[in-house]
């Protein structure tokens, strides 16, 4: 099992949740962090040390407290976590439902686990920690039901067009006119509007600025 864990999450409660789980399987070389800055140092001092950790466990998504911060996000923090040290196991712990994009994580081995925060996620903590421990990845059984209950949004050209240029700082108002000169359409503002939606919809997403690292992620833009 891991020896050595660090713990990102920004709820003292939840802090203390994952500590009992992390004591009841044996681990108790680990380090809880409340912010995403605090974390990158702890990995950094440890590759330092020639002693890394084996296992980082994080949020997604952590409240501003108005703690001047360069790093403000789970993903954010998962990117230079890998590019520091790229065995790292990585597991999101959180309660969003975003199932598409962290079925993407997970394909693409970017994170090796995620656990739902809601019902039963102290246990399902304690089986994603065995599975990832023999080199196999987990997802909450809640989170793979809606994976497989949820049909892939299939992009149309529209989408592409929509999406890229919102990720080059075009403000969702002024997109019609630029659908109106590349002669792209439906270019109306609600038709951008409902296709949005949808996408977001079928992604899992609450913003537009998910979407658009969804599929920069993925590369489709």
């Amino acid at each position: 099992m891991f020896k050595k864990v660090l713990i990102a999450e920004d709820h003292e409660i939840a802090n203390i949740s994952v500590q009992k789980t992390l004591q009841d399987l044996g681990i108790s070389n680990t380090k809880y962090v409340y912010y995403c800055d605090h974390a990158v140092n702890w990995i950094k001092n440890a590759i330092r040390e020639g002693e890394p950790y084996e296992l980082l466990i994080t949020d997604l998504i952590f409240e501003d407290d108005n703690t001047p911060q360069q790093i403000d996000n789970g993903i954010d923090l998962i990117r230079i976590a890998k590019q520091l040290q790229p065995d790292l196991k990585i597991i999101i712990l959180s309660a969003e439902l975003r199932s598409s994009y962290i079925d993407e994580l997970i394909r693409n081995r970017i994170v090796d686990g995620y656990v739902r925060k809601a019902r039963k996620d102290g246990q399902h903590l304690k089986e994603a920690l065995g599975e990832i421990y023999a080199n196999r990845t987990y997802q909450s059984p809640d989170v793979k039901e809606s994976i497989q209950d949820k049909n892939s949004h299939e992009f149309s050209t529209l989408d592409l067009h929509i999406i890229s240029l919102l990720s080059q700082g075009v403000s969702q108002k002024n997109i019609p006119v630029y659908l109106q000169q590349r002669d792209i359409r439906p270019s109306g503002l609600s038709s951008i509007e409902k296709r949005l939606n949808l996408m977001r919809d079928v992604m899992g997403f609450a913003k537009n600025e998910q979407l658009i690292l969804y599929c920069k992620d993925i590369g489709l833009i």
